[in-house]
């Protein structure tokens, strides 16, 4: 934009300075022209007077020395009968033809012009005074004129596109500022604003760009609050359910079920906590993948020794670092996790492997016929509404990730997410 907005001015400039330039320069040669066969007829004017005075050889020949184009052998006097006084430039048929006609007259001459003015003087003759402008006088001081306007036309042309230039750049650049804040808001960072630079235009679009953000950002913040709503409301029902384990008898089951309330009442902390933490805070969260996993396994795996599954884990020796909230990583484990003992039967077992280029779930039961579908809410199939691995999905995608569906090694199903290592650290 900035080079074609340049073009553009340096076409126009150009176009109106030729426009201008071109007559000026004729015009310029013309008047050269006309000031040497001006001052050529002021010389041959004062001679003329001399001739009304005495028309004596003598006199003539003192008379034409002391000119100017005399004195440069540029005057002659053609007088009847009589070889002319003075360095004549032009043939004797012009100055007869000059005669003749008593009228003065620009006759071509071998490296210029011979202006020719006939006088008659009082005895009758007629007397051609002739005064010879060369080429070169005709073109005194045109050549500087040329450079001075070829010059002043270089600098108006430089001065306009370089102000294009500058009210390019200031254009370019807030419209490259309004594309980068656009970008970063659609990545997620919702605290980018915009500072309102340039044309008008360019400002109201920038003013509308943060108020959008604000409001984006204020929207946001309250779907946040409602879900903290929602999981606070959520410590109702747990509280019965803690008050009827309880009141179980002293065993395994209660002790399982006490155990199960306390995880429980732990992730609905966390997830109010979590949601109710400013965009900005979100924004900048970083959560280990191996801690949270660890953390949703001692849940599920009281699931799993009740339902007599086997399990092992592979990997997680480092952390893997990813950009996501705590309580989204949750989501997303217990999403995978839940996949599997709400899909396949009990004893299934199953294996969790955990490394810097994903998270992956295998499990040895049936598997997923149509991993297209799997994602598709409403559509996935055995009773499942997809929810969960549609959540797997959009994590992955925040993460820069995707979303795995395949054959497990062990005969199931395989679901995971799968991330560069440049996303995690």
């Amino acid at each position: 934009m900035r080079w074609a907005l340049n073009r553009l001015a340096l076409a126009i400039t150009s176009m109106v300075a030729l426009a201008f330039l071109v007559p000026l320069a004729v015009a310029t040669r013309q008047i050269a022209h006309d000031r040497a066969v001006s001052d050529a007829r002021q010389q041959a004017t004062s001679l003329v007077t001399v001739l009304g005075v005495d028309a004596d050889p003598t006199l003539l020949t003192n008379a034409v020395a002391s000119t100017a184009a005399g004195s440069a052998g540029r005057l002659a006097v053609h007088l009847p009968d009589v070889s002319p006084i003075g360095v004549s430039h032009t043939d004797q048929a012009q100055i007869s033809l000059a005669a003749q006609d008593r009228r003065s007259v620009l006759a071509p001459a071998p490296g210029g012009v011979a202006y020719l003015q006939p006088t008659v003087l009082t005895d009758g003759r007629t007397v051609v005074v002739e005064v010879y402008v060369p080429d070169a006088e005709m073109r005194r001081g045109v050549w500087t004129a040329w450079f001075i306007l070829g010059g002043l036309a270089i600098v108006l042309v430089a001065g306009s596109t370089l102000l294009a230039d500058r009210l390019g750049g200031q254009l370019v650049r807030a419209t490259r500022q309004l594309a980068s804040s656009t970008r970063r808001l659609g990545a997620g960072d919702l605290a980018t604003r915009v500072e309102p630079i340039g044309p008008r235009e360019l400002r109201d679009a920038a003013n509308a760009f943060n108020t959008m953000a604000d409001d984006l950002r204020s929207l946001l913040d309250k779907e946040r609050e409602l879900a903290a709503d929602l999981s606070h409301r959520l410590r109702t029902p747990l509280t019965a359910l803690r008050l009827d384990a309880e009141a179980m008898p002293p065993g395994p089951v209660a002790d399982r079920m006490r155990q199960a309330c306390d995880l429980l009442d732990e992730e609905l902390e966390a997830i109010i906590t979590g949601a109710r933490l400013g965009v900005e805070a979100r924004g900048q969260e970083r959560t280990d993948l191996v801690e949270v996993l660890a953390d949703r396994l001692a849940f599920w795996s009281v699931l799993a020794e009740d339902q007599e599954r086997p399990w092992e884990v592979v990997g997680g020796d480092v952390p893997v670092m990813l950009p996501l909230p705590r309580s989204e990583l949750i989501l997303v484990v217990d999403a995978m996790l839940g996949n599997v003992f709400s899909h396949t039967p009990e004893r299934t077992a199953f294996r969790v492997s955990i490394s810097p280029a994903g998270l992956l779930v295998d499990d040895a039961g049936p598997g997923i016929p149509d991993p297209s579908r799997a994602v598709q809410r409403g559509f996935s199939g055995a009773g499942s509404t997809g929810l969960g691995l549609d959540i797997v999905r959009r994590a992955a995608s925040s993460a820069a990730g995707r979303l795995v569906i395949a054959r497990s090694p062990l005969g199931g199903a395989r679901v995971g997410i799968m991330f560069g290592p440049q996303l995690v650290s």
